[in-house]
């Protein structure tokens, strides 16, 4: 009886469990995904309807007003979401070289200086100049008012992400293969980019969408350094284009004069929100395996 039980297999689990176990997991897929799609739908309602009825799966009436009162700023939007595109892209990229460097020099035994640049990285999480101080630096001394460098550079090198992808090369880069490419003759520089990178994908992966995300989702550079048009990325916009939403609705006293009766108010909102979040949603699948991968790595120690 006991060989028995010693020779079955541990990963087994019933039908019925499994049956189980795959109902939860769909269920609790659904409920993760369900406010977004719900989301989407209620862009889709007509104002008066949603007023009447409230927030319905299926809205008696569909309606278009509220991406045509976000889109009647015409090419400004395309604008915003070029700019917005260019400025993820590029600091992404920059994000990518700066921290995988950084966080590769300090996890290497042989760098003489590596406990003080880690405590450098370590201290900025803590402490930081304030709003003032990082304001004059970037206007003043660095002179990137109105420019996109002031949308890229004061997000490019984050120290949560270094001391992630530092971990990630100490416990998912061997020694042996660094001493190898020694061995062959390579450099430092040569060991980082030909055998240290290609092993690295995972952690690149998933501080690349930490970043990427971060650059989408960021308005508050665009407030503080940012007066050109032409130079205004998508969330930005869109806040600006809430904001002058709000602005009328408040200071109206007849609706009739200026149409605001029939202004998209909350399905306006919902249209921003999905033309915001959707591109960036929709790149996610593309980083998941890394991603994943990044997140349990060093997890389980042989």
């Amino acid at each position: 009886m006991i060989n028995k039980r010693k020779n079955r297999d541990f990963h087994h689990i019933s039908p019925v469990w499994n049956l189980f176990s795959n109902l939860f997991a769909g269920v609790f897929s659904f409920l993760c995904v369900f406010p977004f799609l719900f989301l989407i739908i209620v862009s889709f309602t007509d104002e008066k309807s949603l007023a009447v009825n409230g927030y319905q799966i299926i809205p008696k009436k569909w309606s278009f007003d509220g991406y045509k009162y976000v889109f009647q700023s015409g090419d400004a939007l395309l604008r915003a979401y070029g700019v917005t595109i260019l400025v993820t892209i590029l600091g992404t990229l920059l994000s990518l070289i700066m921290i995988s460097m950084y966080a590769y020099a300090i996890s290497r035994k042989s760098f003489k200086f590596r406990n003080f640049f880690s405590f450098l990285a370590f201290f900025t999480m803590l402490f930081n100049g304030g709003l003032v101080p990082t304001y004059i630096v970037v206007t003043r001394l660095l002179g990137m008012k109105d420019t996109i460098w002031a949308l890229i550079l004061p997000l490019a090198l984050n120290a949560f992400y270094i001391l992630i992808l530092r971990t990630f090369f100490n416990t998912g880069v061997p020694d042996a293969i660094i001493e190898s490419g020694k061995i062959d003759g390579a450099g430092e520089f040569g060991t980082f980019i030909r055998l240290v990178l290609p092993l690295s994908l995972p952690g690149l992966a998933t501080i690349g969408l930490f970043s990427t995300l971060g650059y989408w989702n960021d308005w508050f550079n665009a407030l503080l350094y940012i007066d050109d048009p032409n130079l205004v990325p998508l969330q930005s916009m869109l806040m600006r284009i809430e904001t002058s939403m709000q602005f009328i609705l408040a200071n109206t006293q007849s609706s009739i004069n200026i149409g605001t009766q029939s202004m998209p108010q909350d399905t306006a909102r919902m249209a921003m929100v999905v033309l915001a979040t959707g591109p960036i949603v929709f790149a996610y699948p593309f980083f998941q395996r890394y991603f994943i991968q990044g997140l349990t790595i060093g997890a389980v120690k042989e």
